[in-house]
């Protein structure tokens, strides 16, 4: 039986982002996904993005799973207007739908006006829909279910496509979420798919770089805008991509993804140097890290080139203060011989211990 999910005991804060980071897996982890499958996955995703309010701060579809870095904003404590309501039914149905809707809304608001009914008739037509909103586990839900209807159609198939449930892992905002953000870019780069991983179409640094001033590529720009910078408060706002942001990011990108060689002994005895990871060419690598004038620390470039099992299985990651406040938040849900949460980060995420934590002991599979 699965875990259940850690959400973030300030899921109502307005204040205080809930950020995860979600991974889903084919069954059999077999090799599904071709250039037309992950353009449909943007798109059902941008659809179910703009549907329920949350926000995809980051994303990388792979050809066997998906990466999201998903904030959760919670529903506007006034609810949401009519207009509102239809306009974002219109993200995921057809207008016969929306229409129907629309005449429902409107009969109850009359019968309003004249006294027949009161406002809680409105509030529940209304929370016939805006149950699905705000909500990771219904994101999450309508997404790979409109997906998989979709897949199953055009491959003439029947029956369920994703291994078992999806992985969450609560992130802090700032080094984590930066941290996971590029993790999730660099999933090409580490698998040999791209050298650059602004050559990458379908992920969220890929987008970014090649979408233009509209369209697709600005949403894209927004959202890693609010991955890298919401603890401090900027919002998901392309505008603020351009400079420090972006040539922050690139550095982070340049120095993970690079090239990286190994002295070894030849056939015939001589030493030569190989290349044991592919990537980025290292001279090229150096080449615009200098012409950037690199100025800040990005030690944890080596972590982020392997497969770090905390990023998905963690349950929660951030500094210290925030997974002992989660676990504080979430007490009953553990031993009553556990004192604390935070626990230090081993194996390949160890660059990282004493400034990531998380809320799992693993033991196994970490490198």
């Amino acid at each position: 039986m699965p875990r259940a999910r850690f959400i973030a005991p300030w899921k109502d804060s307005t204040e205080k982002p809930a950020i995860y980071h979600c991974v889903s897996r084919v069954v059999d982890r077999r090799f599904a996904f071709g250039q037309d499958e992950k353009e449909t996955l943007r798109m059902f995703m941008r659809m179910y993005e703009n549907f329920s309010g949350c926000r995809v701060l980051a994303y990388c579809f792979m050809s066997n799973h998906v990466h999201l870095l998903l904030e959760v904003p919670p529903l506007p404590a006034g609810g949401l207007s009519d207009a509102e309501l239809l306009h974002r039914l219109r993200c995921i149905s057809n207008e016969a739908v929306v229409a129907v809707v629309a005449k429902e809304l409107a009969e109850v608001r009359q019968r309003v006006k004249t006294g027949l009914a009161d406002e809680s008739l409105a509030r529940e037509l209304h929370a016939r829909y805006t149950y699905r909103m705000h909500d990771l586990s219904e994101f999450m839900k309508g997404f790979m279910q409109r997906f998989t209807q979709w897949f199953n159609r055009h491959s003439k198939r029947s029956g369920g496509l994703w291994e078992d449930v999806f992985k969450s892992v609560l992130v802090e905002d700032g080094i984590a979420s930066r941290t996971i953000a590029a993790y999730i870019d660099l999933n090409p780069v580490r698998a040999g798919l791209a050298a650059d991983p602004a050559e990458y179409r379908w992920s969220s640094y890929g987008e970014a770089m090649g979408g233009g001033p509209r369209g697709d590529g600005k949403k894209a720009r927004a959202g890693l805008v609010r991955a890298l910078m919401a603890h401090k408060g900027y919002a998901a706002d392309a505008r603020h991509w351009a400079g420090e942001v972006s040539k922050g990011y690139r550095q982070t990108l340049l120095a993970e993804g690079a090239e990286k060689l190994q002295e070894v002994a030849g056939a015939d005895g001589r030493r030569e140097v190989r290349v044991v990871r592919k990537g980025m060419k290292k001279e090229v690598v150096e080449a615009e890290l200098a012409q950037l004038e690199r100025s800040r620390d990005v030690a944890l470039g080596k972590m982020l080139r392997c497969r770090v099992r905390y990023f998905t299985d963690g349950a929660v990651l951030g500094s210290r203060g925030f997974v002992d406040g989660v676990f504080l938040a979430c007490r009953e849900r553990f031993g009553p011989k556990r004192m604390s949460g935070a626990r230090k980060l081993r194996g390949n995420a160890a660059a990282a211990a004493g400034v990531l934590w998380s809320v799992r002991n693993l033991t196994k599979g970490i490198g």
